[in-house]
């Protein structure tokens, strides 16, 4: 069967490149066309475009860069015209997606939705939209099953697959940690500012200015191989923090506390169990619009999961040295408010559903294919 992926971000890039892995092994004539990145080319996906060159972040970011994001949805249009694939399967990445969706719903392609736009956080009412395109949508979240059923939608919920990345990395790598990247002896702080430059460039900042504030600690960059190291540099300047490329989770597993950009670092951070603080920044005009439309209490995973502020969000004008200070001081010296943070994230962990996320969805969406097909 012909597949077409589609995932725009390195968290979708992530999880579809675990769906095509299950896909291949129920398919023996599976193909698979991409725009993704590297894991998904390492499954054996053909990457037509990477998602460094796809990744805008925020409504005034969109707004500048649209005449590149609309040439490139007509040259996906374009590419699925031209390869005629069986199947497109969408992976987040809404603004785009749902798009393409439209496009080969029209023309009788079936459309899969792995990690369905979340639309309970804002404008609800395009809920209908998603159903009226999509022949089986799929959530990751908990609490996102019942939210489509208010509506009279199915959807399926096979569990968070970060519950298979996590579990199935490999923990033996973390214990050589220190000694492979020539780090000191000190307790470790991890900075995770995120996998785009507008982020990076927003929140690294701050992060790096409680950096004298905790002389007893090592604070260590989670950088993103899409990002060059030059471009961490000219943030770091004269301060001696190290950036460590492809080893986030050995990153995590050997850290005290972490200072996090919102989104899928916090889940990962959280199944750590390590204590965080979430910084987040976003441009003036981004975070007006956000403010007028956004219907949640908070940004990040974990919370907007527990539905309590389990973990502290630090966002715009609280997002500077003086409260990030405060906060990372809390998880570091209060036993009580740390431990407090840790059982939550146990609470977290028993919500997102078991190992085997990944295989469930493709073995879902290879019956559903199969039933598909043979109606025709």
């Amino acid at each position: 069967m012909r597949y077409y992926v589609i995932a725009g971000e390195a968290s979708g890039d992530l999880h579809a490149s675990l769906i095509i892995r299950e896909l291949n092994k129920l398919d023996g004539d599976a193909r698979f066309r991409a725009w993704g990145g590297d894991r998904m080319q390492a499954e054996g996906a053909e990457i037509v475009k990477h998602y460094r060159d796809l990744a805008f972040m925020g409504f005034l970011e969109v707004a500048l860069n649209l005449r590149t994001i609309l040439g490139n949805i007509r040259f996906c249009k374009k590419d699925i015209l031209k390869y005629k694939p069986d199947v497109l399967i969408c992976v987040d990445y809404p603004g785009f997606n749902m798009r393409i969706a439209r496009f080969a719903h029209k023309l009788g392609i079936k459309v899969i939705y792995y990690i369905a736009p979340q639309v309970w956080a804002w404008r609800q009412s395009r809920v209908h939209k998603i159903h009226k395109v999509v022949d089986k949508a799929f959530v990751v979240l908990p609490f996102e099953k019942g939210f489509h059923a208010r509506f009279g939608y199915h959807v399926e919920f096979t569990g968070h697959p970060l519950t298979d990345t996590i579990e199935e990395s490999d923990a033996s790598q973390s214990e050589y940690f220190r000694k492979n990247n020539n780090l000191a002896d000190k307790p470790i702080i991890a900075l995770i500012p995120g996998s785009r430059r507008q982020e990076i460039q927003r929140v690294l900042p701050v992060m790096l200015s409680v950096v004298d504030d905790f002389p007893g600690y090592q604070f260590i960059i989670g950088g993103v191989s899409t990002i060059p190291a030059s471009y961490y540099d000219r943030f770091v300047g004269r301060k001696s923090i190290p950036v460590v490329y492809k080893q986030t989770y050995d990153l995590l597993r050997n850290a005290d506390a972490a200072l996090v950009t919102s989104g899928t670092a916090t889940l990962e951070t959280a199944m750590f169990g390590i204590p965080q603080v979430v910084c987040y920044r976003m441009s003036f005009i981004s975070a007006i619009f956000a403010w007028m439309v956004i219907r949640v209490k908070f940004i990040s995973l974990v919370n907007l999961i527990l539905d309590k502020e389990a973990v502290r969000e630090l966002i715009q004008y609280r997002c500077n040295r003086k409260t990030v200070s405060e906060e990372l001081g809390k998880i570091l010296n209060d036993a009580t408010y740390r431990q407090g943070m840790i059982d939550d994230y146990k609470n977290l962990r028993s919500g997102m559903g078991q190992h085997g996320a990944s295989s469930r969805a493709a073995q879902i969406i290879w019956q559903f294919l199969g039933k598909s097909t043979s109606k025709h």
